[in-house]
């Protein structure tokens, strides 16, 4: 499975932007597609999630809100649409694709595949 993530760039403080995610190579039994990010000397955090199958979605408590999180089955495509953008969201954002259930997925550990990351900056 190759994941490809897009739609990164720099934005203003209170704007948005909208990630896109593609996935290819294998197209069934996704679980799980989700989005993390990554700040310069920080971990890799979760940002949002959304089940495959139900589209059930799960979210960050600091991206509540803000974030929305869709997906396109037909299209193997999945979205993070981000809003009221802050200086602190400034990251490299990441998605990821889980192919087995896990008790959670809010941790990097339940992912089995990753995407190169686009960088979000937001400036004050």
């Amino acid at each position: 499975v190759q994941l490809q993530a897009s739609g990164g760039g720099l934005v203003q403080a209170g704007g948005s932007l909208r990630l896109s995610c593609a996935a290819s190579g294998r197209t069934f039994g996704y679980y799980v597609m989700g989005w993390f990010r990554q700040a310069p000397g920080k971990e890799r955090e979760f940002v949002a999630a959304i089940r495959w199958s139900g589209g059930n979605t799960y979210y960050a408590d600091s991206m509540k809100g803000r974030f929305t999180i869709s997906r396109d089955n037909a299209e193997n495509m999945v979205y993070l649409q981000m809003s009221s953008l802050k200086p602190e969201d400034t990251a490299a954002y990441y998605c990821a694709l889980a192919v087995r259930h896990s008790p959670s997925y809010y941790y990097t550990g339940a992912y089995d595949y990753w995407g190169q990351g686009t960088q979000v900056t937001v400036s004050s």
